[in-house]
């Protein structure tokens, strides 16, 4: 992907010290009612121009769309726009009508610049207050025609960022697992896609059945399980070159790797002769090192944000709980006590929260501490399970399969208050999501 720089120089942008005011959303609030009423008019184009991507006057209105989208799929905001508002002149973007904006608490303007073909573009941003009459924030980006999107993506991430002091998570990817064919005979593709399902390609061909993707820290590379026939291999896929490499492989099931968060190591299950067990190996292969020796099955490792910790699955105790231990494998103990059975254990960017697939009845997604305190459902559905979280930690992703001798699967999506819930656009059934850190 071509570089995209946000620009701090004062002179492309004309940039001065917005004024600070007091506009704000509670990402805690679980209050639909109180959603910040933004207008998302189309960005105007300095000149018309003609892009690979499209015209200047097009692409200022497809961002729009792009960061009104953002913006009402993160529960928090009521955008309206870019269809059906008023056309906004280049020169209101840096001097803003306020009294025609007057119904809404917030206003996005912004501009589309470049001089055509394949030159870079640059799109402005601006957020105002309504009331006040005042600017919150500006920024600026610079991309290739082809990569509009994430200059969109960013503009809403600095929007979201401002008014609810939340770090960004818009301008991210997810792998997931496409599936097709029928039930008992599913084709499983590795698949990638943008945040809000855009930009969507395959991975894998489908030849082996793949499985369990997640995002190295740095966001160059994926590591997936792969079937075929006898055989299990986790592969770590180069996203730049698109080539792979064999990390280990086995004739025993094995399933669920997870990068350290240095990116040097990788833990998976492996089951041997009944007994399943967690296990690690550097990235680049070699001998595996088990860290579980309790008859049962262990599962599902994920590492604490800083790498001391490990947390797990384990039906040592008679039913799947949830287990925490050091890195090393030493210190394991429970830390899940309520009713039911807890599985697909994932430990929160920011280090607060486990996000798990509590089963109990029917499959939700939930949180709880890491010491076990402060267990809370989430979701409603059917069948909810494999959560995976956003960059800033504010949101979970998961997959739900409905009812039925089809039993087909959708990635959906929901923040930490349980009422802001979006299903993400995919080309066929989708599973096994996971969501990437932010863009570099």
């Amino acid at each position: 992907m071509k570089r995209m720089s946000t620009l701090i120089a004062g002179a492309l942008l004309g940039l001065i010290q917005p004024a600070v005011a007091q506009l704000a959303v509670d990402v805690t609030d679980d209050s639909a009612s109180d959603k910040l009423r933004i207008a998302v008019p189309p960005l105007p184009a300095q000149q018309e121009v003609d892009t690979p991507a499209g015209g200047t006057t097009e692409l200022g209105r497809k961002i729009a769309e792009v960061i009104s989208s953002d913006l009402k799929g993160s529960g928090l905001f009521e955008p309206s726009g870019p269809g059906g508002l008023p056309a906004v002149a280049f020169a209101e973007v840096t001097n803003p009508q306020f009294d025609k904006w007057s119904v809404y608490q917030a206003l996005v303007q912004g501009f589309v610049r470049t001089s055509g073909g394949e030159a870079d573009i640059t799109v402005g941003c601006y957020l105002y207050d309504v009331a006040l009459k005042q600017e919150l924030t500006r920024q600026g980006y610079v991309v290739a025609p082809r990569d509009w999107r994430r200059a969109a993506h960013k503009c809403a991430d600095a929007i979201y960022a401002r008014l609810s002091g939340e770090s960004p998570f818009f301008d991210s990817r997810i792998a997931y697992i496409a599936e097709s064919g029928p039930k008992g005979a599913r084709v499983k593709r590795l698949a990638i896609m943008d945040s809000d399902g855009a930009n969507h390609r395959f991975i894998t061909n489908g030849q082996s059945i793949a499985l369990t993707p997640r995002f190295s820290p740095d966001y160059g590379s994926i590591v997936y399980v792969s079937y075929l026939a006898n055989r299990v291999r986790i592969f770590v896929y180069d996203i730049g070159s698109g080539k792979q490499r064999l990390v280990t492989e086995s004739s025993n099931p094995t399933f669920a790797p997870r990068w350290s968060p240095d990116g040097r190591t990788i833990l998976f299950s492996m089951a041997i002769a009944g007994n399943t067990d967690i296990y690690r190996v550097s990235a680049q292969g070699g001998t595996p090192v088990r860290l579980t020796t309790s008859p049962g099955i262990d599962v599902g490792g994920s590492y604490a944000p800083d790498g001391s910790r490990i947390v797990f699955e384990s039906d040592r105790s008679g039913g799947q709980q949830l287990y925490v231990m050091n890195a090393d494998g030493s210190g394991q103990q429970r830390i899940s006590h309520g009713g039911g059975r807890y599985a697909t254990p994932e430990w929160s960017p920011r280090g607060d929260l486990i996000a798990f697939t509590k089963i109990s009845g029917d499959f939700k997604i939930a949180v709880m501490t890491p010491g076990g305190d402060n267990e809370r459902i989430l979701t409603n559905g059917w069948q909810d399970e494999q959560p995976s979280w956003s960059p800033n930690g504010r949101v979970l992703q998961f997959f739900r399969t409905s009812p039925g001798r089809e039993g087909n699967s959708q990635v959906w999506q929901v923040d930490l208050t349980g009422v802001n819930e979006r299903r993400i656009p995919t080309p066929l059934s989708g599973s096994d999501p996971a969501w990437g850190p932010l863009l570099p």
